[in-house]
């Protein structure tokens, strides 16, 4: 079948208020544009937006093509409890926000078919994080190319021996006849075969010659067409085995892996909940740059977009089903749908993952405690089998916070369907925090050992065990005290750290290189996201809006900041996990004169910087990264100081501090130069630089721009904080962000206050020939910029 862009001429209303129609371009994110108010039930969870109903219209004719074959839709989002009205037939449901799904289409008009589709968000509080609302993914019209055809998710390609090139292949088919398969690299033909279908699919063992392996290194895809009567459908995948044992570990292309992973939120920042490829690609890159080789779909199914970027970089995916099952995490969350409709979503999360060479890793969920009990140890084993018997080629985990379990059996639990009930009613200025928001408190108080020594207690084995043996791999949240113990009581266990903290990279990674059954590690989490502020959205004074909760817009917890910046932390990372050796440095902001109390899943609150006018003289802490035996400081060519570095790799300094050059050079053992690192005030004139990320961009794509004050010589001014008010010439502004977690207003506004001297916009080119964005402060400074079109 053939797929057609239908993502074009929609118009949506907000219904809750009774809002006019107006055009948009899917995917759309409506909730973005929504006030972000104290009396936002949904409160911090949802970096407290309004949340509201909106429906969504299109009205077309039916292609020429497409008359008299068989047509579908397909909605790869709605959030949520979506209704798709086609014409006057009964309405499609789809509880889930997080499934494609699809609607017949074969009893299309020639002429005026009326679309319509009701996304539902006002029943907050629904969700842990920002969800978005609406067709935030994209919609596809599919178009059978004669009365008999491939149908959607029709191909299935399945690696059998890596390293001689074998794959199986199954085309299904809505009847009997030949079927051709033919396999691409690049543009060439390697491959191609004719098979005869038995009415319902056709099967064929194929070898690609010279076949190259797909990896992390070197992601190779091919593309396969299978041609059935005048109907063709096409699928891109990679050559690749996955296997897993115990004496082993993880296996790709038979050799042992090591996940080096982080979570992540389906949110893309400053343009919301809307998944666009160009958004995806660029998370994506920016992860590898900080060492990372997996991510985890924290906690629902990710976009078939960020699939084909994962594919195209070389980056494994763990993709998770759900943050619940049976118990509320909030009030009006998916429990209620979960009995009946598990494994239509867990079927829509295969057919969709199934050719991606990036998928290694099923989740069936986030914390739930139900794995406690009876009842919750059923579920997962139900699950797992379900998943093994629509997709055997990937193990299952998931991903259980040991502690919580223990907590949850003796009545001590964060979430029920009481506190749910609860804190529904609760007005949100006065809400107790509960769940991860109490977590975080606990993690500001008394540090991060508190949730991995609960882990091993002996009660927290006891009610984890169980839920354990019915999954391929144990998923460990915060249980890195557990996993030396475990590999020796459990010897047949893997073990992955589906949720950890930054600052135990270093341990993990010692640990895994030398005991397979470890697997991998996904750090909380690897980039920022809005909502889920809680405490996490710790700050120092000069950008601290703690006084002003309905400010909280993202948890501060990432390894990136929302803009894409990668943070001290991911240098740090990239040392824990041997990716780099260092010295990379931080320094605490001199011009502070207090910390903010972080939270356990940060690391640090310095910056990359060492320009601070006017704060010669002052003390301040410098923290330095570095795999080697020890670290000298050196402020303007003056020794500060010498240190053991340590098994964690990162120390400190106490220094004064002084204009001009910061660097710090690192030794092995033996005192010999493994590497040296310098940063550089800035002086003189101060000026706005706006940097796109890329030269060019075509129409239709996104374009990236940094706008950040700096000296002549490029370097960055981090006092400098004002208001930069920002346009746009040939091309749309979709959102405009800084890496603060607070912010008044939200990313649609055409102004943004910077964070240590910098900003990001984000803008969709139109069709021009050129992008020009201009941007001015309330100093007097301006910048522009501008970009070419290419059609």
């Amino acid at each position: 079948m053939k797929k057609w862009d239908f993502n074009k001429d929609w118009h949506v209303k907000n219904v809750t208020q009774d809002g006019a129609f107006l055009p948009v371009s899917l995917p759309h994110d409506a909730m973005l544009s929504e006030p972000r108010t104290i009396e936002s039930r949904g409160g911090a969870n949802i970096g407290w937006y309004a949340g509201h109903d909106y429906e969504y219209q299109k009205t077309f004719d039916l292609p020429a093509e497409a008359r008299d074959k068989h047509c579908i839709l397909e909605f790869e989002g709605v959030f949520h409890k979506a209704k798709v009205y086609l014409n006057d037939r009964e309405p499609v449901f789809c509880p889930y926000g997080y499934s494609n799904f699809y609607v017949d289409a074969d009893d299309l008009k020639e002429t005026g078919n009326e679309l319509r589709v009701e996304a539902y968000n006002s029943d907050q509080p629904n969700s842990r994080w920002y969800t978005g609302t609406g067709i935030y993914r994209p919609v596809w019209l599919w178009i059978a190319q004669d009365k008999t055809y491939i149908p959607v998710n029709g191909i299935k390609v399945r690696t059998e021996n890596a390293k001689e090139g074998t794959i199986s292949v199954e085309v299904k088919t809505s009847g009997s006849g030949d079927v051709t398969v033919e396999i691409f690299d690049g543009a060439v033909s390697v491959v191609k075969e004719t098979g005869a279908s038995d009415g319902r699919q056709a099967s064929f063992s194929l070898t690609v010659p010279d076949a190259k392996c797909w990896s992390c290194d070197t992601p190779h895809r091919y593309r396969l067409v299978a041609s059935f009567g005048k109907d063709t459908a096409e699928t891109y995948f990679g050559i690749r085995t996955l296997d897993w044992n115990a004496s082993e570990g993880l296996l790709l292309n038979g050799q042992r892996v090591i996940l080096r992973g982080a979570c992540i939120h389906h949110d893309n920042g400053p343009i919301g909940a809307c998944t666009n490829y160009d958004a995806e690609l660029r998370r994506v890159r920016l992860l590898k740059q900080a060492g990372y080789n997996a991510i985890r779909s924290a906690h629902n199914p990710c976009s078939k977009y960020l699939l084909d970027a994962c594919d195209e970089l070389g980056m494994l995916v763990m993709d998770e089903y759900i943050d619940h099952w049976y118990i509320h995490k909030t009030k009006y969350d998916y429990v209620e749908y979960m009995p009946q409709w598990w494994k239509r979503d867990l079927k829509a999360m295969v057919e969709k993952d199934f050719n991606h060479p990036s998928v290694i890793l099923y989740s069936t969920g986030n914390e739930v405690a139900e794995t406690s009990e009876p009842k919750g140890i059923h579920w997962q084993e139900a699950m797992t089998d379900y998943l093994h018997c629509i997709d055997g080629t990937r193990p299952v985990t998931c991903g259980i916070n040991i502690f919580f379990n223990f907590l949850y059996s003796i009545g001590l639990g964060q979430y029920s369907d009481e506190k749910a009930e609860s804190e529904a009613a609760s007005h949100a200025d006065q809400k107790k925090p509960v769940g991860s928001e109490f977590y975080n408190v606990l993690a500001v108080k008394f540090g991060t050992n508190f949730m991995k020594l609960g882990a091993t207690l002996p009660p927290s084995d006891w009610k984890t065990r169980d839920a354990y043996a019915v999954m391929d791999i144990a998923g460990y949240n915060y249980g890195l005290w557990r996993y030396r113990h475990d590999r020796k009581k459990y010897p047949d266990r893997l073990i992955l750290g589906t949720e950890t903290f930054c600052s135990d990279a270093a341990a993990f990674w010692d640990i895994a290189k030398e005991v397979p059954q470890i697997i991998g590690d996904f750090v909380w989490s690897g980039m920022d996201y809005i909502g889920e502020t809680g405490a996490g959205a710790a700050e120092y004074a000069t950008y601290s809006m703690a006084d002003r909760k309905e400010c909280a817009m993202t948890g501060g917890n990432g390894r990136i900041d929302i803009t894409g910046k990668l943070k001290p932390e991911a240098y740090y990372t990239l040392v824990a996990f041997e990716q780099e050796t260092g010295p990379f440095l931080a320094v605490h902001p001199v011009y502070e004169s207090k910390k903010p109390a972080i939270t356990g899943w940060a690391l640090t609150s310095a910056i990359e910087s060492w320009s601070f006018a006017g704060c010669d003289g002052k003390e301040t802490e410098v923290e330095v990264y570095a795999r080697a035996d020890a670290v000298e400081l050196f402020v303007n060519g003056i020794s500060r100081g010498r240190k053991k570095v340590g098994k964690q790799y990162r120390t400190s300094f106490t220094v004064t501090y002084e204009t001009g050059t910061l660097e710090a050079v690192a030794y092995d053992a033996a005192g010999k130069e493994v590497g040296r690192r310098a940063l550089q005030s800035a002086a003189g004139e101060t000026v706005l630089y706006a940097e796109p990320e890329t030269e060019r961009v075509e129409s239709g794509h996104l374009c990236y721009i940094r706008l950040r004050y700096g000296d002549r010589d490029g370097i960055t001014k981090v006092m400098e904080k004002h208001r930069l008010d920002v346009s746009v010439e040939g091309g749309r502004l979709l959102g405009l962000a800084s890496g603060c977690p607070y912010v008044e207003g939200n990313y649609t506004d055409a102004h943004v206050e910077t964070y240590y001297g910098e900003a990001l916009a984000v803008v969709e080119a139109q069709e021009e020939k050129e992008l020009v964005l201009y941007a001015n402060d309330d100093a007097g400074h301006e910048a522009k910029v501008s970009v070419a079109i290419t059609q």
